[in-house]
């Protein structure tokens, strides 16, 4: 609820200060008032007692209403300023109340409590020295407090009853504006735990902030990142933490980055020396091929499995050397408008898996996108389905509108699903990484082990993803998501890329030539690829390994 540091403090030092100086404050106006009020109570009563002594006690015991009017009158004539009210018996025994402001005060604004209390006689012993006693309660009479007070003349029988009225006005008002300056007190001391709470969280804030900042351009790899430390306290230490952390991560990645670096640098200038010799090796075992019906049929199987292990050392090197490229992040994009369904046609139609692949694709669905890497996309998408799913194979392409709701444009969306056993839910999560075999028992297949990991390498660079999946009816699935135009892509890797074209030690791609090699027969049918990314092999790539395949 509370979403920044900031807010937290300057809420918890409010609320700190709040609670003291309220409690500060209450205590201040309660102990204010129980002094006002006893002082003034206890002057008034006092006045009061010594004036009923004074006046009503020195009255005849048969008195006229007339004299007690007159005695109410001289009592009410003091510096306390209160109202008087005399009760008493006439001499034909009549009871007589005489007041000094008849409009201001009478026995009706008396509590019968209180005319009970002064009335009751009490026995005299050794803890009561006087049968009556002086007695008073606070009221309210018509919006204003008032102390009434009550006492009784001890004499024999009988004797006057005084009672008194003294406004509480002038207090009320003492202790109104002392709690007006309590409670402005009150907000002064508010906004001055705010202020505090302000500079304290700038200065807790401003080394955090600079934290955050450190570890913000650690995390967009600038490994040299340090903070300035200053001060003994936690924030100093934990600076010092995290420049010790930045070094040793630095280290750490330099010496990581260097390891990878020089094995990048071997896989490349191995498979580029290798590149050579392989391409003599292929032509020879080319020959070899085309005279295997006139040699001895002694010898015709060891010269076939030459071929074959030549060919597939062949599209390792290759395979190789375009991972490198992907590592290094020289491999670059080639754009070009297409017509999707003229691609997937004319990549099927190559490898002469036409009566394998049932296509559903309406023509006129265009894309800007690079035609060479599609097609290896395809090639290894389809030709792993054939190898471990089996026919037919049916390819889908259609168009969705972006699920992130972005403004470039519809997303293109070719599915490839097989009618095979599926993928074992254990080996999905992996069918993507380089040279993954499902079973350890197996560790040899006719591929590479990198045609799905380079499928999925050149679905990344055009900002697309290829997933894969379960159906429910049986038979895997492969998805593959990509943007119907990618200039936007390729400018950001155009912008973003140092390294310019090639530096991997390996052929630059727009040196590299599509090779329509004449394979071996299998089934009736001639068997074609592409040596340019293995993905276009005889086997369409292998990035998969199912059991019972």
């Amino acid at each position: 609820m509370l979403p920044t540091l900031r807010l937290r403090l300057v809420v918890v030092f409010a609320l700190v200060a709040l609670t003291a100086a309220v409690s500060a404050s209450g205590i201040a106006y309660w102990l204010n008032r129980d002094a006002v009020l006893t002082r003034a109570q206890n002057a008034a009563l006092n006045d009061f007692r010594k004036s009923m002594e004074d006046n009503a006690g020195n009255l005849p015991r048969k008195v006229e209403c007339g004299q007690l009017r007159e005695a109410a009158k001289k009592m009410a004539r003091t510096t306390q300023n209160y109202q008087v009210l005399l009760i008493g018996r006439t001499d034909e025994g009549q009871p007589c109340a005489a007041a000094s402001n008849e409009d201001d005060f009478t026995l009706q604004n008396v509590p019968g409590s209180l005319r009970g209390a002064v009335a009751k006689k009490r026995a005299v012993d050794s803890a009561n020295s006087y049968p009556y006693h002086l007695y008073w309660q606070r009221i309210t009479k018509d919006g204003n407090p008032y102390l009434v007070g009550g006492a009784k003349v001890i004499g024999e029988s009988p004797t006057p009853t005084g009672y008194m009225l003294k406004s509480l006005a002038p207090e009320r008002d003492d202790l109104n504006s002392l709690a007006w300056s309590l409670g402005i007190a009150t907000g002064l001391a508010l906004i001055g735990a705010m202020l505090l709470a302000q500079a304290a969280a700038t200065t807790v804030l401003r080394p955090v902030r600079r934290l955050a900042e450190a570890a913000r351009r650690l995390g967009e790899g600038k490994l040299d990142t340090r903070l300035r430390v200053s001060g003994t306290d936690e924030l100093a230490e934990l600076s010092r933490t995290f420049n010790r952390t930045a070094e040793s991560l630095e280290h750490r990645v330099a010496e990581l980055s260097a390891r990878e670096e020089s094995s990048r640098r071997f896989v490349a200038d191995m498979s580029h020396e290798l590149r050579t010799p392989m391409t003599a090796i292929s032509a020879v075992t080319e020959v070899l091929e085309e005279e295997q019906d006139n040699l001895d049929p002694m010898i015709a199987p060891a010269v076939q499995l030459v071929v074959s292990e030549t060919r597939r050392l062949n599209d390792l090197v290759e395979n190789l050397m375009e991972v490198t490229r992907f590592d290094a992040g020289t491999a670059k994009l080639v754009l070009d408008d297409v017509d999707v369904a003229d691609q997937v046609t004319a990549c099927i139609d190559a490898r002469a898996w036409l009566d394998a692949v049932e296509l559903d694709a309406d023509r006129g669905i265009m894309a800007r996108l690079d035609p060479r890497r599609l097609d290896v996309i395809l090639a290894n998408l389809i030709g792993n389905a054939l190898k471990h799913g089996g026919s037919p194979v049916r390819v889908s392409v259609r168009t969705e509108a972006r699920e992130d709701g972005g403004d470039e444009g519809d997303e293109l969306v070719i599915e490839v699903a097989d009618q095979g056993p599926g993928i074992p839910e254990e080996v999905l999560p992996h069918v993507f990484d380089r040279f993954y075999k499902a079973s350890a028992s197996r560790p040899r297949s006719e591929g590479s082990g990198l045609g799905l990991s380079i499928a999925m390498e050149n679905a990344h660079i055009h900002g697309g993803e290829i997933t894969a999946h379960n159906a429910s009816g049986g038979g895997a699935v492969f998805t593959l998501r990509l943007p119907r135009d990618s200039r936007r892509v390729a400018e950001e890797r155009e912008n973003g890329d140092a390294d310019g074209d090639g530096g991997d030690g390996g052929p630059r791609d727009d040196d590299r030539r599509h090779k329509h090699r004449h394979g071996r027969k299998n089934g009736g049918k001639r068997v074609s690829g592409d040596g340019g990314d293995g993905g276009g092999k005889a086997d369409g790539g292998d990035g998969r390994e199912r059991g019972g395949a």
